[in-house]
Parts: structure tokens; sequence; C-alpha cells
């Protein structure tokens, strides 16, 4: 029987994230059909909502950046532009010397451009704003090969500034720490900038003064958190689309016709599906353990990221509880300070719309654990509210208890962009480029926020779809693919 090939390609992508999800829409929209298989029991990844106090709030990231345009974009497509909300224009602090501190004015992820607001706003003492202001005399520190945050703005600006301000903002991106973090792929403008000026601050001037033109709020969420978008991707997928949560892939193959088989399901009882592409849209871990025979060294080069786990404890105050209502939108806390909660979120003075929503609460969400700071969270759900509550009645002065609390846990949740990072993402992706029918996607790869984890998602998608075109087609029988494809029970979430 001769076999005819068909028009529109089968991709699987593995991993029901932001970044799956949005490569699934890509290849729907480019013809594709899509499967989309889950190891958890749900989608969404990092981005989840559930209620407290009857108050929904984000488990996981609560806020997309605006300055990028992928995210917005995506609100767009799926017809919630005019959902978007906005936060106040409540400052936020640093907890630095026994107290909170305002950010000083004309910094860029803490690395200040400004040395009277530096000095104004008494993050460091007067020696480290002293040894921030060498750096106008100091010769020229060249921007060669990629080195350390730490390395780098210390020698420029001195170690208080990269402990109290640089590590805390960092801090609150990667849960990573500074003397480890790469300069290159945590403070991309940043680094550029300094190759063309000899001060770091006026680097940071020259930045900020270029970026004056933006108008506007740089991070919105949904009403509902945004914890809600994955949901609202996936319901917009369509038919051309099947989501499998439960649905683990042990093992990733090629088989004839450069097409792919992937084992899924529980060991006892595993499954196959068949496809012409395959998106990873993975942590790099298990990236690293589905790539390993076919592509033994993007394999090993995602071997190599490490990852950071992290606690959020949500905790719901009634507004009697304070003895004012907080006027900051939250602060962060310098591991210096050697305290347990490395950042706070006053989420009902950040989002307005959630004060409106619950006039009598006060919503707050507190961080806890950095990389290589694990046993701060091997305590109990109960330890870790506790240390929350403590932190917020030491700063705050609160009285009595929460009338509600979460605690979620994001084990190795988020990647560690180390020294020679992005020259690893390079070597990465040179190995997935020479085996046709792959891409992989994901924050592991080019920036933790959605923005960017929807930017490799329309890369990797975009990538298949190439692939497939100049291949001509596929080499399969329409009706042999759904064969291969019945394993399991197609469902959407």
């Amino acid at each position: 029987m001769t076999e005819r090939r068909s028009p529109r390609p089968h991709v699987a992508v593995v991993g029901a994230g932001i970044a799956g999800l949005a490569a699934a829409r890509r290849l729907v929209c480019g013809g594709a059909r899509v499967t989309v298989l889950e190891g958890s029991p749900r989608i969404g990844g990092k981005l989840q909502v559930s209620e407290v106090a009857g108050v929904p709030v984000d488990e996981g990231a609560e806020s997309l950046l605006t300055r990028r345009p992928e995210g917005v974009e995506l609100l767009r497509e799926l017809g919630l532009s005019d959902e978007r909300v906005h936060p106040g224009e409540a400052a936020s602090a640093i907890y630095s010397r026994g107290g909170l501190r305002p950010l000083p004015a004309g910094q860029m992820m803490g690395v200040p451009g400004d040395l009277r607001a530096l000095a104004a706003c008494g993050v460091l003492s007067a020696a480290g704003t002293a040894r921030a202001a060498l750096d106008l005399v100091l010769p020229r520190t060249p921007v060669g090969a990629d080195v350390s945050v730490a390395g780098y703005i210390g020698a420029r600006l001195g170690s208080e500034v990269v402990d109290r301000l640089v590590e805390p903002m960092l801090g609150g991106v990667y849960a990573g720490r500074t003397e480890l973090l790469s300069f290159e792929a945590t403070l991309a403008p940043v680094a550029a900038a300094a190759r063309t000026h000899r001060s770091l601050l006026t680097a940071v001037r020259a930045l900020r003064g270029a970026g004056s033109q933006n108008t506007g709020p740089v991070f919105t969420t949904l009403p509902d958190g945004l914890g809600a978008l994955p949901r609202a991707l996936a319901d917009a997928l369509g038919e051309d689309c099947r989501i499998r949560t439960g649905a683990m892939v042990r093992e990733l193959r090629r088989i004839e016709g450069d097409r792919w088989r992937l084992v899924f399901g529980p060991a006892r009882d595993p499954r196959t599906l068949d496809a012409d592409a395959v998106v990873l849209a993975l942590p790099a871990r298990p990236a690293a353990r589905l790539l390993a025979e076919e592509v033994p060294a993007a394999a090993r080069e995602l071997e190599a990221i490490e990852y950071a786990s992290m606690a959020i404890v949500t905790l719901a105050y009634p507004v009697t509880a304070f003895p004012r209502r907080p006027a900051m939108s939250g602060y962060l806390v310098p591991a210096v300070e050697e305290r347990q909660v490395k950042a706070v979120t006053f989420s009902s003075v950040k989002w307005p719309h959630l004060a409106e929503r619950a006039p009598d609460l006060i919503i707050v969400r507190c961080s806890i654990g950095r990389y290589g700071d694990e046993h701060a969270l091997q305590r109990s759900d109960e330890e870790l509210k506790a240390a929350a509550i403590a932190e917020i009645a030491a700063v705050c002065g609160t009285t009595g208890l929460p009338i509600d609390s979460r605690v979620t846990r994001w084990g190795g949740g988020l990647p560690q962009y180390t020294v020679g990072h992005l020259d690893r993402v390079a070597r990465i992706r040179t190995a997935v480029a020479a085996v046709p029918g792959l891409a992989v996607a994901g924050a592991a790869y080019d920036g933790l926020g959605v923005p960017a984890c929807i930017a490799t998602a329309r890369a990797a998608a975009d990538r298949v779809m190439e692939q497939f075109e100049s291949r001509g087609g596929a080499d399969h029988d329409d009706g042999q693919r759904e064969q291969a494809d019945t394993g399991g029970q197609g469902a959407r979430p």
C-alpha cells in the first residue's frame, strides 16, 4: 500500500506550562495538529492560582512584563486585553541595616545610577556609598568573557552595592547568588552599556535615560490572577490540540522517516505516541533525561543547569491586625540580613483590584528559600507559615494571626543562569538544531519571565514547522498516526 503524504504535521509538545501551551498555540495557528503531554495532574506549570480567604491569589508568578511584547500580544490574541489590571503606584523597599528603606531612584535591577539618591535612601552605610562613588574615577573594567554579577559590579561599585541592592533584586527573580549568576545573562542591558562607558554609574544613567520614553505600567496581570492565563490559553486551542495531563513522558526516540516515538504514562502501563516533530517545553533536567540517547551533547549541557527551590507563604490578615495599612507594595531582604524571609509582597496594596474585592483584608505573600539554602525549606508547612507570620509581626507590628493561609512549594522551580549560561544555551541549541523535528523551549534558556518563555515557545514552534515545510510534508498516513495516537484518554483538562 502506497502511503499518502499529509500536508498537516502532528507535533507532540511535552509540558503544559506557559511555554508548552504557547508553543501549542503557535503550532495550531500554523496548521499543525498537536498533542500536549503533561506529567502533572494540571496544566500551567508555575502559573497557578487558588483562593485564600475567598480571594484568588497567585501561587507563583503574579504578573508579566509589559516592556516585552510577547505577553501583551498573547493577551490580545486571547481577547483579554480589556481585562488587564495593573499595579498601583505604591513604591517598594529594602530591609537593610535594621529597617525598611526605599529603593534608590535611578537604579536598574539594583545597580545604582544616581549617587545622591543612593546616599539618601540609607540602604548602604556611609563607607559603602563612598566606595560606590569610586566607580567614577576607577579605570575601565573590561567586559570580555562572561563574569559573575558580584565579580563585575563588586569591582566597580563595591560589595555593599552587590550585597544590599543587586543581590535582593536578582534574588527576587532567580532566588540565586550573585557570585554565581552570569552578568551577561541576568543583566544583559547593563552588561552591554558597560562596554561603552568607563563608569558603571554612568552606564546605568544612560540606560535609564534611553528608556525614559517608555510610559504606562511596567507590569500587568488578570483580575483572577496570572494563573488564570493557562486555562484561557488551553480553552482557545480548539479541536486541533489535545491536552493530556497525568501523562509523564518516559522515553523519546527517533523512528523511521525522521519521526519520533514518545513513551508516556505509568511504568506499569506505558502508552506510545508517534509524531512528526517534538517540542520539549520542560525544565532542564527532565529535558536532559529525554534527550540522553538521541542528543547526548545537549543532554550533558542541560544537566549542568542548576535550579533553586523556594516556597511562597500567602497570608490573609484582617485589616485590623495592622497598626496602619501598609503604604508600600512590598520589600526585599538581602541575604546578609540573615532573615528567613527573602521578600514580602503586600498584594492588597500592590494590586488595587484585590483591595476593592476584599477591602477588609490585607493579603501578604512571603518568599522563602535561595539557591544553596535548601535546608530552609526542609521544614513543615506550619513552620514556614510561622516564619512568615513572625516576619510580618517584626516588621509591621501585626497583632493576632491571619484568618487564612496557604503554603506553595516550588521544588527546583527557578533555573540558575550561572557564568557561561549564554554559551551553554548556544551549545544546546546547536546540538538540537542538528536533529530534524526537534526543538526546546522554556525558562531554562533566555529568561524566566512569561514573555521570555512565550518567545522561546514561538521560536521552537516556528523551527519545527519550517523543518516540516522543508521536508515537503509528513511521511506517514494520517490513519496510521491516529492509530498510534490512541493510547491514553485524550481530553482537555
